[in-house]
């Protein structure tokens, strides 16, 4: 039987953090305290508890978080002017808008209204478009993380075939687009793709995204792919209840060389990456106010 490798999502979650914190305190010691603000509508408990792991993770990393938990009914027009304060605010380096928000709230106008640059999501279309074109913004942490993982394991990733099965705007698709940017062959796979098992046999790197307990099997698997599981999947067995992914990990572990086990796969270094993208904000913006800041040459 192969042996395939457990991609430790915990553990390079935790080398990604350890990094962060190390840059951190070199801009603190330079008089910069990056600083992440969370806005929280509502009482989802899901959104609660990952809001209480950020700000866990940010407090770890010696970056200072600021919570604003608004009330499910506010209004449209007051969160947008929140957004606007923050947008203003010198010390506040990232925004990070937790969804979802409530019907009555347009999800694309709250995040359109999120500077560019402290939009640490990467889900504002400037850095959409700019992650398309190849420039260097701020990136969707879960594909950000899902690379950070098959550099770890692979290596060079030039020439290699990837497949993404999913093309969700928060992972599918910047997930494509940063492969692209690794100079794989891409093909993403989705609930209009026909012959899907059998394009997804051609890959040697699978991303399964797609929100489906377990859909993808051995028979979706090339023997000695490489296996990044997005999917978070709560099933109940019995009277059991746990996690699994959108891989049937036990069929695929037998083929695949290596593979992300759900829970602790890609799931940590989601968060790993929202640091990340807060010290990058910081570091950018600190960049832009020292040349706005830069005295003009006199003219003799």
């Amino acid at each position: 039987m192969n042996s395939a490798q457990l991609i430790d999502g915990k553990a390079a979650a935790a080398r990604v953090l350890q990094q962060v914190k190390v840059d951190v305190a070199s801009m603190v010691a330079d008089g910069i305290q990056p600083c992440l603000a969370v806005v929280l509508v509502g009482e989802d408990p899901a959104s609660q508890v990952y809001v209480r792991n950020k700000i866990l993770r940010a407090e770890e990393c010696g970056i200072r978080s600021l919570e604003y938990k608004l009330a499910d009914d506010i209004g449209e027009d007051e969160l947008l002017e929140l957004i606007r304060r923050l947008n203003a605010d010198r010390e506040v380096h990232g925004i990070l808008l937790q969804l979802p928000l409530p019907a009555h709230i347009e999800e694309t106008l709250a995040l359109q209204a999120i500077d560019p640059g402290k939009d640490v999501d990467g889900f504002h279309s400037e850095n959409v478009g700019g992650l398309s074109q190849g420039r260097t913004v701020l990136t969707p942490c879960t594909p950000s993380g899902c690379m950070q993982l098959l550099h770890d394991t692979v290596g060079d990733l030039s020439g290699k075939h990837a497949v993404v099965i999913g093309r969700s705007n928060i992972v599918g698709k910047p997930m494509a687009a940063l492969l692209l940017q690794a100079h794989c062959s891409v093909t993403v796979l989705h609930s209009r793709s026909q012959n899907a098992a059998a394009l997804s046999r051609q890959a040697d790197i699978v991303i399964a995204a797609v929100g489906r307990p377990r859909m993808i099997d051995a028979s979706w698997l090339k023997p000695g792919a490489v296996v990044i599981d997005v999917g978070i999947n709560r099933i109940t067995e019995g009277e059991r209840s746990r996690l699994v992914g959108d891989v049937d990990f036990d069929s695929a572990l037998p083929v695949v060389s290596a593979i992300t086990p759900v829970p602790g796969g890609v799931g940590p270094m989601t968060i790993a990456f929202l640091m990340k993208n807060t010290l990058i904000a910081a570091q950018l913006q600190a960049k832009t106010h020292a040349k706005s800041e830069a005295p003009c040459p006199s003219i003799s």
